[in-house]
C-alpha cells in the first residue's frame, strides 16, 4: 500500500530507452497523473535550486556551461563511467526529488499516480508504490532512438546503455512488464489491458469538457481511437503541408494530447499539447476557417489552462506560425506575451521552450501557478 491515502501509485522503471516516457504518457490518457522523476532530477541542480551548490562542490566548476548552468552532458559522462561519481549525485539529488514527488502526489487531485524512475528500485520511491511496471526493449531498440532521439554517437549511446544494470533486474522485479520495441498500438494495448486490473478504483476523464457559452462550440478530448479522424482533420486544414495518417497520430498520441473543437456534430479544430516537468506547450493549433477564430481559441486555451493547472503546471508555452501570433490582441486578452527561451527566467522552462519549439515558429508565455517545486531551500 503506497504511503499516500487515497492514491492508487504505480512506480514506472526501465533502462535507458526502452520507452517509459510514452508508456506513463499513456497511462496519463487514461486519467493517472504523471510524474517524471528524471526531470526532477534535472530540476534539484539547476542554478537557483536546493541541488545546485552541492554539485559544484562536489564535481568543481568545470560542470558549468557558459551561463552558469550545469551542463548535463558534462556531468552525464562523468558519472556514467565512475561509479562513485554517480553514487556522489544520486546522494544529492535522490532526497530532493523524493521531497518534490511528495509535494506534487499530495496535492494532486487525481486517484491514480504513476512515477517515472530510471532508479526507482534503487532508492526510496519503490517502497512507496502499491505496483511496480517495467519497460523492455532490446539493445538495438535502445540504440536506435538514443542515435535518432537525442543526437547521440553510437558510441556514447553504447556507452551509456552498459552503464546501467541488466534490464532483467528490473523487468525481474515489476508486477507488470511492457514489451516495448513495436509500434505503439502493440504498447497501447498492453497498458489497457493492465489498467483495466486496476481501473474499478480509477476515475475516469471526462470525453466532453466544456461548451462555450453560446453553446455552439465544444471541446472534447482526444482518444487514439480518434486517431483517423485527427489525421484527416490535420491534413485538411493545414492545406496539405502537413499530411497525416492515422498511423502518425497515433504514435503523437506517445507525446501529446488532443483537444477537438466541436461544432453542429463536426469536428472543426483541435490542440496538440504537452505536458512535461510542470510545463504545458501547445505544438499544434488548427481552426477551420468557417468557425469564429476569437471564439475557438478562447474555448481550447481555456481547456488546455484548465487541464494544466490539474497537471499543476507552473507555466503554459505556445508555438505558433508568424500568421497566428500575429493575432497579438486575441493572445493579450487570454494573458500571453512573446518571449524568447532566454528571457523566460526558470531554467526547466528555457529547457522546455528548447527542446520543444519548431522552426520559425514564435515563442508565447503565460505564468500559470507562482509556487514552484525545487525552489533554493
Amino acid at each position: 500500500m503506497s504511503k499516500w491515502p487515497g492514491k492508487y501509485v504505480i512506480g514506472l522503471t526501465g533502462n535507458i530507452a526502452t520507452g517509459k516516457s510514452v508508456i506513463r504518457r499513456m497511462l496519463e490518457h487514461l486519467g493517472a497523473y504523471g510524474i517524471d522523476a528524471d526531470a526532477l532530477a534535472h530540476r534539484a541542480i539547476a542554478r537557483g535550486a536546493p541541488g545546485y551548490q552541492s554539485a559544484l562542490d562536489a564535481f568543481g566548476k568545470w560542470i558549468l556551461d557558459p551561463n552558469g548552468e550545469v551542463d548535463r552532458v558534462k556531468l552525464g559522462r562523468l558519472v556514467f563511467t565512475d561509479p562513485e561519481a554517480l553514487k556522489q549525485l544520486e546522494t544529492i539529488v535522490h532526497p530532493l526529488v523524493e521531497q518534490a514527488v511528495d509535494l506534487i502526489v499530495k496535492r494532486a487531485g487525481q486517484r491514480v499516480i504513476v512515477i517515472e524512475a530510471i532508479k526507482l528500485l534503487e532508492g526510496k520511491l519503490a517502497a512507496a508504490c502499491d505496483t511496480i511496471w517495467a519497460t523492455y526493449a532490446p539493445e538495438s531498440a535502445q540504440k536506435a532512438r538514443l542515435v535518432s532521439k537525442r543526437n547521440m554517437t553510437e558510441t556514447d549511446a553504447l556507452q551509456r546503455i552498459r552503464a546501467q544494470g541488466a534490464q532483467e533486474v528490473k523487468t525481474g522485479a515489476a508486477n507488470v512488464v511492457i514489451q516495448n520495441a513495436g509500434s505503439f498500438e502493440a504498447a497501447w494495448n498492453q497498458v489497457v489491458a493492465a489498467w483495466k486490473v486496476i481501473s474499478p478504483i480509477t476515475d475516469t476523464v471526462p470525453v466532453v469538457m466544456k461548451k462555450s457559452e453560446a453553446g455552439e462550440l465544444s471541446v472534447q478530448r482526444g482518444r487514439p481511437r480518434d486517431s483517423a479522424q485527427i489525421a484527416a482533420l490535420v491534413t485538411r486544414l493545414s492545406g496539405g503541408t502537413r499530411p497525416q495518417a492515422e498511423d502518425d497520430i497515433m504514435a503523437a498520441f506517445g507525446e501529446k494530447a488532443f483537444l477537438l473543437l466541436r461544432s453542429g456534430g463536426q469536428t472543426m479544430g483541435l490542440i496538440g499539447w504537452q505536458v512535461e516537468n510542470l510545463v504545458a506547450r501547445t505544438t499544434d493549433i488548427f481552426v477551420d476557417p468557417s468557425v469564429p477564430l476569437p471564439d475557438a481559441i478562447k474555448i481550447l486555451m481555456t481547456e488546455v489552462e484548465n487541464a494544466s493547472r490539474d497537471l499543476q503546471c507552473e507555466a503554459s508555452l505556445l508555438f505558433l506560425p508568424p500568421q497566428l501570433a500575429s493575432q497579438e490582441t486575441l493572445w493579450k486578452g487570454l494573458g500571453y506575451e512573446r518571449r524568447s527561451p532566454q528571457a523566460l527566467g526558470v531554467q526547466a522552462w528555457q529547457d522546455a521552450a528548447l527542446e520543444s519549439m519548431p522552426a520559425n515558429a514564435i515563442l508565447l508565455f503565460k505564468q500559470l501557478r507562482q509556487d514552484r517545486v525545487l525552489r533554493p531551500i
